[in-house]
């Protein structure tokens, strides 16, 4: 009798594990078709982190990998683009700064390749920017951080929305994740909405599919993922690091304005601090404008991450990192954590689904 009623329980929980996933392919269809992909989950695009490897890996495992441009030349993305597409045949996007001083260049190779989704990133983008995406037949995406810029976003003819709260790594906003999709998600429906920021689990993920978003953008979760290139050293102080090392960078001088930067705490993050004050010091004895002196402290970041990530430098450079860092446990095959979330966002639903 125990042996049957075990059976019972098997087909039981396979039923309800095939209802969760139906129920999960129907929440994130808008996402799925709008990717093309298996899973409505992006990559975050992360300088020096997210490149041809690992952008390939995430599209391979069924989920879509964003290449970071960063401050590539246009040769250089050139060459990224034909690297990535030789090691995937699924989709991909491209992410572009929005300040880059050769967008309309870097759009133009993104064109000639036809790159199928363009991420605009760094503030609001140009006019001719998004014509000139439109125009070569890209779906363009890109970041709100709050409502009234996600309907002017969505009128100026933008494809997709990604509303990424503080809790994300690198350059971030004021405002948490939890908030901001109370303040977008309810009113924007006419295009795609992607979440971001501190989401690390696959019950974060169906937890905001089912207050209507479009599907999730992870970054910080992918960094140990085996096929990502970053540096060992970098991949260990992900994996040793807890939610609360991940902290945001302080503007020191209101002349100065700084984005805050989130990263993990050590030498290079204090080391910041001491670069805002020198070239403070600097501007007042007449040694530098303040333009040069607001590069310079804009540059820091560039070189601290490279650093970080290419040479292993976790002492002094960049350790950019979200606090979902803390739910990064070990390395894994991108294939193995996209079925972890997966699993655990079918998990949630099942135990929603039982409660109701």
């Amino acid at each position: 009798m125990a042996a049957v009623d075990s059976d019972v329980a098997v087909m039981a929980d396979d039923r309800a594990g095939a209802g969760a996933r139906a129920r999960l392919d129907a929440l994130w269809q808008t996402g799925t078709e709008f990717l093309g992909t298996r899973y409505a989950i992006l990559g975050g695009a992360m300088t020096w982190v997210s490149e041809r490897h690992l952008v390939s890996a995430i599209s391979n495992a069924g989920g879509f990998g964003v290449l970071a441009c960063g401050g590539m030349e246009p040769e250089r993305l050139a060459e990224e683009i034909d690297a990535t597409r030789a090691l995937t045949d699924r989709p991909f996007g491209v992410n572009l700064i929005t300040l880059h001083p050769q967008l309309d260049a870097l759009i133009d190779v993104c064109n000639a390749r036809d790159v199928s989704h363009i991420v605009l990133a760094g503030g609001l983008p140009p006019g001719g920017a998004i014509d000139r995406i439109k125009q070569g037949g890209a779906k363009l995406i890109c970041f709100a951080p709050a409502l009234a810029l996600a309907k002017k976003l969505v009128r100026s003819g933008v494809d997709a929305l990604v509303i990424e709260g503080t809790e994300a790594g690198g350059h971030v906003g004021p405002v948490s994740t939890s908030v901001l999709v109370q303040e977008i998600l309810p009113h924007v429906r006419d295009v795609p909405v992607f979440v971001a920021g501190g989401i690390g689990r696959g019950e974060a993920i169906a937890g905001y599919l089912e207050m209507g978003a479009a599907g999730c953008q992870l970054g910080t979760r992918f960094v140990c993922a085996t096929e990502s290139t970053a540096h060992p050293a970098f991949k260990k102080a992900f994996i040793r690091g807890s939610a609360r090392d991940a902290v945001a960078s302080v503007q020191l001088d209101p002349r100065f304005p700084v984005i805050p930067v989130r990263a993990l705490k050590n030498a290079g993050t204090e080391r910041f601090m001491a670069v805002q004050r020198e070239v403070a010091a600097k501007v007042e004895a007449g040694e530098m404008d303040q333009a040069a002196g607001q590069l310079e402290i804009e540059h820091f970041w560039a070189g601290a991450l490279r650093r970080a990530v290419v040479d292993g430098d976790v002492e002094t450079g960049s350790l950019m990192a979200g606090q979902s860092v803390g739910l990064v446990k070990a390395e894994q095959p991108m294939a193995e954590i996209l079925a972890d979330l997966v699993d655990q966002a079918c998990a949630h639903l099942v135990q929603a689904a039982n409660l109701s």
